[in-house]
């Protein structure tokens, strides 16, 4: 075949001319853009790997916004709690300056001033926000924490950022956790609020003509019961128990006890707070509640067991100088009382003011002389207790404040298992709900018979008293029934007008009378709802229950507040007409026989001095009353009767600066765990990139030097080309 001109020319130039004109365009395009390849079909390996680096660094930058959000809120944090702690080392400065009692009035006005400036601080700090987003509010970033009255008012939900694929880490601290949080290892310690002082020394020889040789001085462990409780003449009976104290509380594993200790004119005071303890479970080898008494003579208990806020105590004690008759009117058990023997009631017709014993002023004298131990501003909610409040534990009145009644025993829960004791404590200090069982709450059950093991335990037969005064001012007395299923279900009775009611099950088909181990919170405020507004059922059907219920939070609402009190509210009347006392029927009786007393809703108990529950805002405004009262220590006499004092006051604020150093060191470590994974995410970021980089963009250097060669490549083609162009045209010419 001949070779022709033309064929040379197309063999050199026209294949030549195509392939380094896309180089060209390659090279050009890779300058221009700055990346290797424009689409998938460029290189395939390189593009996959690119979309692969392009969703990891989308995540990397989620997760580091994420960390960044985060860390600006745990920060912001950390540097709050840094200035609660100033604000509250400076509180303890003043009120540490205040116990010294070398102040006058005037001076503890003007510390109780600065106090108080320090609350309406940590009331700002609480509300604290960044860009309109609150800090301590939980998850509820647009509402303010803490209102003018101290009350949190966020909820307790975690916000996290995401570090990685399944991995979270929490940012913020919530008000629940650091005003009402908890420490499981503080221990609960209450003390009693009634001066004791020793008689035989304020009284010598218990005459009135030796009064102006008294002297005050308080009890101590080494003096006598005779020095506690006096007497009405020179004999000290060394064989007769005459004095009798009669204990009600409930022990750190949530149990509730009564007890009746009787002792003789010689016993020291030493025996008696053994005793006491013994009540509460101490042995020879095992402690678990350490009783003693403060520089007031006030019996002082602390739990041994951490974390747990059930330990109560509350005691009054009696003696009967006069025995002549053969009775002896001091204990309640004696035969004088007849049917009523055991119940506490039968000292309500003591003398409290022992003076009056020795000195009557209204004979014939009482002989009769009965001690209180701790005292409420709570009035007696029934007809047989009036005057003696010191004798009531739970049968007494909600507190009033305005339109609003509240109990002040929290509902705390409990868990059961199959164990021999009657409940383990799985949740020590969770707050009842509206849909807690009123069983997961009780102090103590009856055990059904036979004994098996595991052990049951139930409501079945418990009632509960509900009395005092509807919100039109009318006498209310209504029974609360618990019976289970098979004993007909629970039931409330009005005694006024004797009509019962069911109390009916919300979820059963059909309707019935809820069994007592499944009635709930609910439905218990749903009955005290109805009683103290006056809205009864028209008849004893589901439909008129339901309709009374809803009829009856017209005008008023029964509901637990946040620290797990019951609480009512009067909708009609800013200053309500009602008056609520709740408490089991078996309260107050000590007879050998008595039932227990399964649950308390209100009572005169010890003060709480330290108690592993935080209420930061409440024991703030505690330790400033106490300097606004002038009370170094508990003190009924005087001022806010349940105010624990200035001593106890720094107690409770060292229980907070506890929490709050633990709270600031978990914000401190969560900064830090924020802080290293925003390094790393920062680390990982500039990786990735650096990786994409290398297998996407452009190596700007190389590509010019490629380009540089192409060029110098296509010049050579065309030269070539323009040559073998001349010679042919010479040889056609």
């Amino acid at each position: 075949m001949r070779v022709t001109s033309s064929m040379y020319y197309n063999s050199l130039y026209a294949t030549n001319n195509l392939k380094l004109n896309n180089e060209l365009f390659d090279v050009n395009k890779q300058i221009a853009s700055g990346l290797k390849i424009q689409y998938a079909k460029d290189d395939v390996r390189a593009f996959t790997e690119t979309m692969r680096l392009d969703n990891e660094l989308v995540t990397i930058t989620q997760v580091k916004k994420s960390t960044q959000s985060g860390y600006k809120i745990s920060n912001q944090t950390d540097i709050v709690l840094n200035e609660f702690e100033t604000s509250l080392d400076r509180m303890k400065t003043l009120l540490l300056n205040a116990a010294n009692g070398t102040h006058s009035s005037e001076s503890l006005d003007a510390i109780a001033g600065e106090l108080r400036g320090l609350e309406k601080h940590f009331k700002n700090l609480a509300n604290t926000s960044i860009n309109g987003q609150f800090l301590f509010s939980g998850s509820a970033i647009n509402t303010r924490p803490i209102d003018e009255k101290g009350v949190y008012q966020g909820n307790d939900e975690k916000m996290e950022s995401f570090l990685g694929s399944n991995v979270a880490q929490k940012y913020n601290l919530t008000g629940a956790e650091l005003f009402l949080g908890e420490n499981r290892f503080a221990r609960r310690s209450v003390t009693t609020n009634v001066i004791q002082e020793n008689l035989s020394e304020k009284f010598p020889g218990f005459s009135v003509a030796n009064i102006e040789n008294g002297s005050v001085k308080t009890i101590t462990k080494e003096d006598t019961i005779r020095d506690l409780m006096g007497d009405t003449d020179g004999i000290v009976d060394t064989t007769t128990p005459k004095h009798h104290f009669y204990i009600r509380g409930v022990r750190s594993d949530g149990s509730a006890f009564t007890k009746q200790i009787d002792m003789k004119d010689d016993d020291k005071i030493d025996y008696l707070l053994t005793e006491i303890g013994k009540a509460y479970g101490n042995t020879a080898n095992l402690k678990l509640v350490n009783v003693g008494l403060n520089s007031n003579g006030q019996i002082t208990i602390e739990d041994k067991i951490p974390g747990s806020s059930k330990l109560d105590f509350h005691m009054v004690g009696a003696v009967d100088f006069d025995q002549s008759d053969g009775s002896d009117e001091a204990d309640i058990n004696d035969a004088v009382y007849g049917v009523n023997a055991g119940q506490i009631s039968n000292l309500d017709g003591g003398e409290t003011n022992f003076f009056e014993i020795i000195n009557p002023t209204t004979p014939p004298a009482n002989d009769l002389y009965v001690k209180e131990f701790t005292k409420s501003p709570y009035a007696s909610s029934t007809p047989d207790i009036s005057n003696i409040d010191g004798l009531l534990y739970d049968r007494t009145n909600f507190t009033k404040d305005g339109s609003g009644l509240t109990s002040n025993v929290p509902q705390v829960l409990k868990a059961y298992n199959t164990s021999t004791l009657p409940y383990v404590e799985l949740q020590k200090n969770a707050f009842a709900t509206p849909a807690t069982k009123l069983s997961d709450v009780a102090d103590a059950q009856k055990e059904v018979l036979p004994s098996t093991i595991p052990k049951t335990y139930t409501l079945d037969g418990t009632a509960f008293k509900l009395v005092g005064s509807t919100i039109s001012g009318v006498s209310m007395d209504v029974d609360i029934n618990l019976n289970s299923t098979a004993n007909g279900g629970s039931t409330f009775t009005d005694n006024t007008t004797g009509q019962s009611y069911n109390i009916f099950d919300m979820t059963s088909t059909p309707r019935a009378a809820v069994d007592a181990d499944d009635m709930t919170y609910q439905q218990l405020m749903d009955v005290i709802n109805m009683a103290i507004t006056g809205t009864y059922p028209a008849t004893n059907t589901e439909t008129d229950y339901d309709k009374a219920v809803a009829n009856s939070k017209v005008v008023g609402d029964t509901f637990l507040t946040y620290d797990g009190k019951i609480k009512f509210d009067d909708a009609i009347s800013p200053d309500t007409k009602a008056v609520l006392s709740l408490y089991d029927s078996n309260s107050g009786d000590f007879s050998v026989t008595s039932a227990p007393v399964v649950m308390s809703f209100n009572a005169n108990n010890a003060l709480t001095v330290v108690d592993p529950k935080t209420d930061f805002f409440k024991n703030l405004d505690e330790a400033i009353t106490a300097v606004e009262d002038y009370k170094f220590h508990p003190d009924s006499s005087s001022g806010t009767q349940r105010n624990i004092g200035i001593e106890n006051a720094l107690a409770v604020i060292d229980k907070l600066q506890s929490h709050l150093s633990r709270n600031h060191s978990v914000v401190g470590a969560q900064s830090n765990t924020l802080s290293t994974s925003l390094e790393r995410t920062s680390l990982l970021e500039v990786s990735t990139m650096t990786l994409r980089s290398e297998v996407i963009d452009t190596d700007l250097a190389e590509a010019s030097l490629r380009l540089s060669q192409l060029s110098l490549n296509y010049q050579a083609m065309l030269s070539t080309v323009g040559k073998i162009s001349q010679l042919s045209l010479v040889n056609y010419l």
